[in-house]
């Protein structure tokens, strides 16, 4: 079964940080992009972050400087590392992998509050 499987979301303040990973299973991981979107509230999904096969990262401009995202080949996990949180990004959190028609996981919720 193809499938990708969010966890590490919560409530953290102001400033603070988070590591999200993303569990994938029944496909060649490896040989993937694999993603992070969020959708806050009221606005449309939009993606955080991409990393290629080749491990070339991109970043979406609100999260530049502040998020890492790497992944581990041989455990088939992909992560985001939040650093320096503000409320806006508050959101669902969902990992995206690029195989077959796209495979979205259940999403993982990130609060950012004092």
């Amino acid at each position: 079964q193809v499938q990708v499987v969010e966890s590490g979301g919560g409530l953290v303040q102001p400033g603070g940080s988070l590591r999200l990973s993303c569990a994938a299973s029944g496909f060649t991981f490896s040989s993937n992009s694999m993603s992070w979107y969020r959708q806050a509230p009221g606005k449309q999904r939009e993606r955080v972050a991409v990393i290629t096969s080749g491990d070339v990262a991109v970043y979406a401009d609100s999260v530049k400087g502040r998020c890492t995202i790497s992944r581990d080949n041989a455990r088939n996990t992909v992560y985001l590392q939040m650093n320096s949180l503000k409320p806006e990004d508050t959101a669902v959190y969902y990992c995206y992998a690029a195989v077959l028609q796209g495979i979205w996981g259940q999403g993982t919720q990130v609060t950012v509050s004092s």
